[in-house]
């Protein structure tokens, strides 16, 4: 999932993680339906130079971006280098458009106007009702088409005329501009990515440590993990550290004896307590995870994938 820009995908459900993931790639957009069974928290890194859009489909809910949660007849976007998290509570499905800035300016000034902006950092909008539908039928669309290897869409023709519907249902969206003030400046998402990126360099911090390397006080970090998370700041290492042990025992080649070592290595320091954590979360024992390495993957995802060019 590297290629939607998912830098960290962090499961927080007690069971085992399926999704479908359909992704389709035209000549300027690239187009993805995800359907989830699980809650989980993704880090997201937009591009430079892209813009992604993101769609309710189906009936479950969709994911939570950035703290702002996608209300009835609305969209959003995420502007270039975005770095956000999304976060789902429980099964959810939702779509997304990806495509160059530039090209979303070119044809949004040529289709409405100089006026129209590309969006820059993570707003929702309302569109009128029939652009919306216009845009959610061609997607939807599309990604049956992919999900069928329906040879539809293989004709040159038609994926040239997909791909133009799809930009002018797009550009008639965000025409109208976005609901409010820009949600992103209040909701500091930059200060959690700054705490993500920490996380990667030295993940045996402790929170306090950690706001203190951020300049933050623990009760605005904790506010804004809560915000954006869903979870306090501890319990979302606590979870980060169990999944990252749980990995390298999977991937790599250790022996028993050194499952302390690389506990620690990811910041454990009282072993009972995350063996118990790990029991709970994966349903055996860390040591049980090196004899069945070699067993069924913890993340089973369903992706078919076209390309038209």
């Amino acid at each position: 999932m590297s290629e939607e820009g998912v830098a960290r995908f962090l499961v927080t459900g007690r069971a085992q993680f399926r999704a479908r993931l359909t992704q389709i790639v035209l000549h300027r957009l690239h187009l993805s339906a995800g359907e989830e069974e699980l809650s989980r928290i993704a880090f997201v890194a937009v591009p430079a130079g892209m813009v992604l859009i993101l769609l309710p489909i189906g009936g479950r809910p969709s994911p939570i971006w950035g703290g702002i949660g996608m209300r009835t007849g609305e969209i959003i976007t995420l502007g270039p280098g975005q770095r956000v998290h999304a976060r789902t509570d429980g099964p959810c499905r939702w779509g997304s458009i990806r495509l160059p800035a530039q090209d979303m300016a070119r044809y949004g000034r040529a289709l409405s106007g100089a006026g129209f902006g590309v969006p820059q950092f993570v707003a929702r909008w309302q569109p009128p009702l029939a652009a919306r539908r216009d845009l959610r039928q061609l997607h939807r669309a599309a990604i049956r088409a992919a999900e069928a290897r329906s040879g539809t869409l293989i004709d040159a023709e038609a994926v040239h005329g997909l791909e133009q519907q799809l930009i002018h249902a797009l550009v008639d969206c965000l025409a109208t501009g976005p609901v409010g003030d820009d949600m992103s400046a209040h909701r500091h998402p930059e200060l959690l990515a700054r705490f993500e990126g920490l996380l990667q360099m030295q993940p045996f911090l402790r929170v306090a440590e950690i706001c203190g390397a951020l300049g933050v006080s623990d009760r605005d970090l904790r506010r804004c993990c809560e915000e954006q998370l869903g979870v306090s700041p501890s319990k979302y290492l606590r979870l980060y550290r169990v999944q990252q042990v749980h990995r390298a025992l999977r991937s790599g080649n250790p022996d028993a004896a050194s499952i302390a070592e690389v506990a620690r290595r990811y910041g454990v320091r009282d072993l009972g307590r995350f063996a118990a954590a790990y029991r709970a979360r994966y349903g055996e024992l860390p040591s049980a995870t090196l004899r069945r390495r070699d067993g069924v993957a913890e993340l089973t995802l369903g992706r078919p994938r076209v390309k038209f060019s």
